[in-house]
């Protein structure tokens, strides 16, 4: 029987915390920012927290990959460089970049760092993956507008050395790849130098012309709020992993520096359990768990983009609001005390309230009520807490094992 090669499970980290977090639930590697340098300039990872953040993954044997995928001005390459030269020193796995003056200053000043081209880069074709290989790059991290038949055909005809990584979850920009002017334009915040404002996700109210009355406006409705008409629903392709697999893509990727460690925990646990579920028993992989799972976070509804069907439309019924209705981020689990559990909470918790815990490499969770809830400083009996200031913590009776840095989500 032949083996069937796993691939690396990529996760988004927009601060240490985040970084452990994801590791925690089965991510093999993580990419994170470099400040001002990367597309997502907002992400919390300084300079000490990505020496952190690779220091600790390397302890624990996984992988941290560092973005300078920004499409810089010349007044940038001064900082590039001295980036550049960071990142070689701490011995990052890969750096993440799109521009071709970046990745020049990066094989001169991060020569021991292979070099992955981001999907800023618009690679959707073998020839363009072949000319990055040659010039440098060890993975090309594919453009979400392409099908299977398309990287099939890529794959098949890239220079055999050279890695592959698609994305698989999370949010699509309305931009070509991700660059977009829409932000610069509107909020004067350049995507392309990664300051997005995610414009494409606000509510807008749209007006249209009547064809036969000239100067006579008609609102185009959605809801009170106004309409998502450029908010796309999210990237999905949990039902399609074996295929993935089969296809033998190196990488598959997960979008979001920017979400929480609750959305992590939630996505990459399940992402973690189908892929391992699938290389240990094909014949029984079965969807729609993992699915449900992937519901309870925050999502724009679920789309497979254009993987199956390059004439797909139906991620364009536009879904712009998150919805999640029914759950939320409950908390994270600090540390035992006594016969309670110290835990650091993220929304409202009552007495009362009906509880998951998600556990890391198992996608069934263990349920419980909250009966008792104690003031962490005094120990004194509370019916409510709330999340007033950070780091607010409480400590809780649960019926349960749990270790720290596990993920409590709240069903509301």
């Amino acid at each position: 029987m032949e083996l069937i090669k796993k691939p690396e499970l990529l996760a988004p980290a927009g601060s240490f915390e985040k970084a452990k977090t994801a590791f925690l639930y089965g991510a093999d590697a993580v990419y994170c920012g470099t400040g001002s340098l990367s597309l997502r300039s907002r992400s919390e990872v300084d300079d000490n927290d990505l020496a952190k953040t690779i220091e600790y993954a390397h302890s624990i044997g996984k992988k941290v990959y560092a973005a300078i995928n920004i499409y810089a001005w010349d007044s940038y390459y001064e900082d590039i460089k001295k980036q550049a030269t960071m990142l070689n020193n701490l011995k990052v796995d890969a750096i993440i970049a799109s521009d071709g003056g970046v990745i020049e200053v990066l094989k001169k000043y991060a020569p021991d760092i292979p070099i992955h081209i981001s999907t800023q880069a618009n690679t959707v074709s073998y020839h363009s993956a072949n000319f990055w290989h040659h010039n440098g790059a060890s993975r090309v991290i594919l453009g979400r507008e392409l099908n299977k038949e398309q990287i099939k055909e890529l794959i098949a005809n890239k220079d055999e050395n050279l890695e592959v990584e698609i994305f698989i979850h999370g949010a699509i920009c309305f931009g070509y790849s991700g660059r977009c002017f829409l932000s610069d334009f509107l909020a004067g915040r350049s995507a392309n130098l990664g300051d997005c404002a995610q414009s494409c996700r606000w509510a807008y109210n749209v007006y249209v012309e009547e064809n036969n009355n000239p100067g006579n406006l008609m609102p185009v409705e959605h809801d009170d709020h106004g309409t998502y008409i450029f908010s796309s629903k999210d990237l999905c392709l949990i039902k399609e992993i074996p295929e993935i697999i089969q296809m033998g893509i190196d990488s598959l990727k997960i979008e979001g520096r920017l979400k929480t460690e609750y959305y992590l925990a939630s996505v990459v646990n399940a992402y973690r359990n189908a892929i391992d579920d699938y290389i240990n028993s094909p014949q029984s992989y079965d969807y729609t768990k993992y699915l449900k799972e992937l519901e309870k976070t925050k999502t724009r509804g679920l789309t497979t983009f254009y993987f199956n069907d390059r004439n797909n439309k139906d991620f364009q019924e536009y879904e712009g609001k998150q919805y999640n209705p029914n759950y939320e981020f409950g908390g994270k689990i600090i540390s035992n005390v006594g016969n309670k559990y110290l835990v650091e909470i993220k929304n409202k918790l009552t007495v009362g309230d009906s509880m998951e815990v998600l556990i890391p490499g198992k996608i069934e969770t263990v349920n419980f009520v909250i009966e008792k809830l104690y003031d962490s400083e005094t120990n004194e009996e509370i019916s409510t807490v709330n999340p007033g200031k950070l780091g607010q913590t409480v400590l809780m009776e649960i019926p349960s094992k749990l270790n720290n840095g596990w993920i409590l989500r709240r069903k509301k």
